[in-house]
């Protein structure tokens, strides 16, 4: 018995799927017609007409043309002002110029004259004083002025910050009265006083860190620097004392300086360190000049400083 070939049938594909984008229709949508018909129909008419901007009317061109023709007069004289107030414009930096230089050249002459001036007062001051027999006192009074270097026995102090600034609590606060903050920081107000102290203590002579100090030195603060004399200084503080060395070094310590260092070590942490010295050199003082007053009426007697 012979079998029969099956019959195979095909199944027509689903129209839904007959497209693999067919469930996005509106993304395909609007990919395929991107461009509004509005502008699409604009954008024909230009095609038709061309696309030029330039009025086909004579009258048209003639007022583009004007136009040019102002636009270029306006900028060629313009380029031409301009070329013309170029040298005059250098011509005066140059006379400016000329005037600097030669302001400083005569500034430059009359500091040298100012020196030379300053020099023959000098000498000249220097013999009247031998001849009245008052250099006597020259030297001494040059180291109490701070405008003579000087050297001896004396007493060597050295203070520093603490090595970890903090509030401490209890205990006397030195710094209530003047305004300080808790810190281990070494202040302004810190050196002064403990300068007064060595001054009141005996001290003939004294620097800080290499600065001497005078009658007409100031200690004072510029935010977080300690400036002596306007020229800023930095921990640690050296101040060399010339005096009396064990003599200096105990009034200093038991005097009001001494103490107050005391309470700053105690309550800051402040450190300081103190010892006679067999030998101390300070500087002289930058820009200090010694002068003698005489009163009015004393005659050709010596000078009274």
């Amino acid at each position: 018995m012979s079998r029969m070939p099956e019959k195979r049938t095909t199944r027509e594909p689903d129209a839904r799927y007959a497209r693999p984008d067919a469930s996005m229709s509106l993304l395909t949508s609007v990919m395929d017609h991107s461009l509004d018909d509005g502008y699409a129909e604009a954008a024909r008419s230009r095609g038709q007409y061309g696309t030029s901007r330039m009025p086909s009317a004579a009258r048209g061109r003639l007022v583009v043309g004007l136009g040019l023709a102002l636009a270029a007069v306006v900028i060629t004289v313009g380029g031409v002002q301009a070329h013309e107030a170029a040298p005059t414009l250098a011509k005066e930096r140059q006379e400016l110029i000329d005037r600097i230089n030669a302001a400083d050249s005569s500034a430059d002459r009359l500091q040298h004259d100012i020196e030379q001036l300053r020099s023959r007062v000098s000498t000249a001051q220097q013999q009247a004083l031998r001849s009245t027999g008052a250099d006597r006192g020259l030297q001494e009074l040059g180291v109490l002025a701070g405008t003579v270097a000087a050297s001896g026995p004396g007493v060597k102090l050295v203070v520093n910050d603490a090595p970890e600034a903090g509030t401490v609590e209890g205990g006397t606060n030195p710094r209530d009265d003047g305004g300080f903050g808790n810190s281990g920081r070494v202040r302004d107000r810190d050196l002064q006083l403990v300068v007064n102290g060595l001054w009141q203590a005996g001290a003939e002579a004294i620097s800080i860190n290499g600065q001497r100090l005078t009658a007409l030195s100031a200690i004072r603060a510029a935010g977080d620097a300690i400036l002596v004399d306007n020229r800023p200084l930095v921990p640690p503080y050296t101040v060399l004392s010339i005096g009396n060395g064990a003599q200096l070094s105990s009034a200093f310590q038991a005097g009001v300086g001494g103490r107050y260092l005391k309470l700053l070590q105690d309550n800051y942490g402040i450190r300081a360190d103190i010892s006679v010295q067999g030998h101390v050199d300070v500087p002289a003082a930058a820009g200090v000049t010694l002068r003698y007053a005489s009163p009015a009426g004393a005659g050709t007697g010596g000078a009274t400083p």
